[in-house]
């Protein structure tokens, strides 16, 4: 009975999915604003120990949590998305955004959230500030970035990671989208928000 539940229980090289509301809280009124609820259906998944850039204070609360096991906790701008930073703000050349030769109005609009490569090919998000006839600025940060936030949610799943959850096809860092052109470091972290490595 105890070797079945060790294996229920998180630790470094499981595979956790979690179910969780976010919340930020105002710095002066404490007040607390839900901001992201995940989907049951597509639930956030972490190789725990593994992936990268999980807030510090949810996973030193999920060590040792079970399936069904709850999790509330509080975490300080800085443990979450850090401060803002001026220099995530950006100016870049309109004509990365056409499309068949046109400006994509459509969906490069001020205050539009977009999905975006570097050159290295990690996806970013960016907000659209201002768009002017040769320029479109686009701020980097966090949409969270600067405040205090809540995560308040239970475990859905804990099991061992499969191999290729540890190593993932494409490049060695868990980004299946690298291709050829992987940057992985020494430590297969590629830095990309999007996949399991770079989290």
């Amino acid at each position: 009975m105890s070797e079945i539940k060790e294996k229920e229980i998180i630790k470094p090289g499981k595979y956790v999915e979690m179910v969780y509301d976010l919340y930020s809280i105002d710095p002066e009124t404490k007040e607390e604003k839900l901001v992201h609820q995940s989907d049951p259906q597509d639930p956030e998944a972490i190789i725990f120990g593994v992936t990268r850039g999980v807030v510090e204070p949810l996973e030193k609360a999920l060590d040792g949590l079970g399936v069904d096991g709850t999790f509330d906790v509080v975490a300080s701008a800085d443990q979450a998305f850090g401060k803002y930073d001026p220099e995530q703000v950006v100016e870049l050349d309109r004509d990365i955004f056409t499309v068949d030769g046109n400006f994509d109005d459509e969906v490069i609009k001020v205050g539009a959230n977009v999905p975006m490569l570097t050159a290295d090919g990690f996806r970013i998000a960016g907000k659209v500030l201002e768009i002017t006839p040769d320029k479109v600025k686009m701020d980097f940060n966090h949409p969270l970035v600067g405040k205090d936030v809540r995560f308040k949610g239970k475990v859905i799943t804990v099991r061992d990671a499969t191999a290729e959850e540890l190593q993932p096809a494409g490049c060695g860092c868990g980004c299946d989208s690298c291709g050829d052109d992987c940057n992985c470091d020494s430590e297969n972290n590629c830095g990309h928000d999007g996949c399991g490595c770079g989290k």
